[in-house]
């Protein structure tokens, strides 16, 4: 396996692998924040900049690719902020590439070329959103509503469903497996999360039968741009079948009274055109415990990526793993404390 899946995307080999996908750059480039994939900023003659990002090797299959472009196809038909991949000529939004080694002693080396997948897409723009003000939550709630609208209508077949297993039991076996959890860490890190997991499944027994939908899957505030005309949703990546909160409770402000009106102003605007099932919102600190497990699985997996060391450094330090084992643990009782037990 490849541990350096990008090193073959230099400035000028992505300029290279754009301007061979048709379109006219100026020479301008700039690396966008992504970890998972790598996303730059290309500057086009006598035209808007677009956006191509390039997906990991080996992550995602073709189809679960597809699945989130034909997913932005169809929020975009309905008139929703989010951007569309852009096709070629012959109507295809991914297109896989070949990058050539750097040079011919790189070749004898062992370095072969270096094959990606990349789609090009319209740069949306926008500013980091502000979601103190209780009306910027109710536009969202009202968009985000048309999202799941859109989403309720069709299903994934190919994309893995945010769930206990693929966020929860896949992050606690890459922590295990990795090589950052410090070994003396790992009884009690597999005892706690095993516990915390218990909790979760408790957890989504006592909310009921809700109903799987597509969403966004990652909407927290970094994924998120306010423009004169509101809110735009950018990164599908993660998009996968959940229960609707998913795509509400990472926009909440802060714990208690500040997340209940949070909470309130969402669902209000929310219910402007879907109902929403308040039996959800017991799965909250469930999937706020998921999030942190798989946080520390995504690390671990990702660490041999040249990118993560340098991004978090904190993450090799014993400390880091002490800290992160007490929050999944204060996170366990406080799932006992919400569901009485």
């Amino acid at each position: 396996m490849n541990t350096h899946p990008f090193d073959a995307l230099r400035p000028e080999t992505v300029l290279d692998v754009v301007e061979r996908l048709g379109v006219a750059c100026d020479g301008r480039l700039f690396a966008l924040n992504s970890f998972e994939n790598r996303v730059y900023l290309v500057g086009r003659e006598d035209a808007e900049p677009l956006v191509a990002k390039f997906y990991r090797p080996g992550r995602l299959s073709d189809d679960q690719v597809l699945e989130e472009h034909a997913f932005l196809d169809e929020l975009a038909a309905a008139d929703l902020p989010v951007a569309a991949p852009l096709r070629d000529g012959s109507g295809r939004s991914l297109i896989e590439v070949d990058i050539a080694a750097r040079d011919a002693s790189e070749d004898a080396a062992g370095h072969e070329a270096a094959r990606y997948r990349v789609a090009l897409f319209p740069k949306l723009r926008g500013r980091a959103p502000e979601l103190e003000a209780e009306e910027h939550l109710e536009w969202l709630g009202r968009l985000i509503a048309r999202l799941h609208q859109v989403g309720a209508i069709g299903q994934f077949v190919h994309r893995p469903p945010l769930s206990i297993e693929s966020l929860g039991e896949v992050g606690l076996r890459a922590t295990l497996a990795g090589p950052l959890l410090p070994d003396g860490l790992k009884a009690r890190f597999e005892t706690s999360v095993g516990a915390l997991l218990q909790r979760v499944r408790a957890g989504f027994a006592s909310a009921g039968n809700y109903r799987s939908l597509r969403l966004h899957g990652d909407l927290h505030p970094g994924n998120l741009l306010w423009n004169d005309d509101g809110p735009v949703f950018v990164d599908f990546d993660d998009s996968g079948a959940g229960p609707a909160i998913q795509d509400l409770w990472m926009l909440l402000p802060g714990d208690g009274e500040g997340k209940r009106r949070g909470l309130a102003a969402l669902v209000e605007g929310y219910e402007t055109f879907r109902s929403f099932d308040w039996r959800e919102a017991r799965l909250i600190d469930p999937l706020r415990a998921l999030r942190m497990i798989h946080y520390g699985g995504w690390l671990s997996a990702r660490y041999d990526d040249p990118a993560f060391p340098r991004a978090f450094p904190f993450a090799a330090q014993a400390r880091f793993w002490e800290e992160h084992m007490l929050t999944l643990e204060q996170q366990a009782e406080r799932i006992s404390l919400e569901a009485g037990q």
